[in-house]
């Protein structure tokens, strides 16, 4: 779990609710975002607060959730459904998210907005973890990190800029210090080797790791 007041969005893109992702959630307050309540019954989980425009949940997911406190914006806004349900549990004292619903959906261009978005917010210092429980994302920023995965479990790092000293240990390709240009094949589908995990270091840049953890074992 993420920091000691930890708290899960749920977005509208595709979720498995793994067992991993249920130990990952476990504690945390949650707050949906529009259609992506829907996530909320698998998780077992029961939102705080509902946010959004309202333009991607149903009359039917308005029945089911008519007690849980609602925040409505229109759709004529300045930020994403998302994007405002992670400010409100910034401002609700969030000490880490875990948001969930980030990959897949109908739109190549939320999902690609929502992995952004989630680099932006630990570039502010908020641990993040975004996943659809069966793909995980982990921002890397410079320093020192150790990311929770299996062993088996299959991994890319996109760079986001220009990296500097990136290295990769406790994994079958390991990478001492080298700078990986953004756009490089350099650093994709790698696999963490064994049960230490995995261990990142880099000296400069942006990046996020993307993980299949189910290739190992839960």
């Amino acid at each position: 779990m993420i920091g000691t007041m930890p708290f899960l969005i749920l977005l509208g893109g595709d979720l498995d609710p793994t067992p991993r992702l249920l130990r990952q959630i476990a504690g945390a307050r949650t707050i949906a975002a529009d259609g992506g309540i829907r996530h909320a019954e698998p998780l077992g989980v029961r939102p705080e607060l509902w946010v959004g425009d309202f333009d991607s949940s149903g009359s039917d997911m308005a029945a089911a959730w008519r007690d849980v406190p609602r925040q409505s914006h229109p759709p004529a806004k300045d930020m994403t459904d998302g994007e405002l349900a992670a400010a409100e549990a910034i401002a609700r004292g969030a000490s880490g998210l875990v948001i969930a619903g980030v990959f897949g959906g109908e739109r190549s261009d939320h999902a690609m907005g929502n992995l952004l978005q989630g680099a932006a917010l630990r570039a502010r210092g908020i641990p993040v973890l975004m996943t659809s429980g069966d793909e995980e994302g982990w921002p890397l920023l410079p320093g020192e990190q150790e990311i929770d995965l299996p062993a088996g479990s299959l991994f890319s790092v996109l760079a986001l800029s220009d990296l500097a000293g990136l290295t990769l240990r406790g994994v079958e390709w390991p990478l001492t210090n080298r700078d990986v240009p953004m756009g490089s094949s350099l650093t994709l589908s790698n696999r963490v080797a064994g049960s230490e995990g995995l261990k990142v270091g880099l000296g400069r840049g942006n990046a996020v790791l993307l993980a299949r953890p189910h290739f190992g074992t839960l």
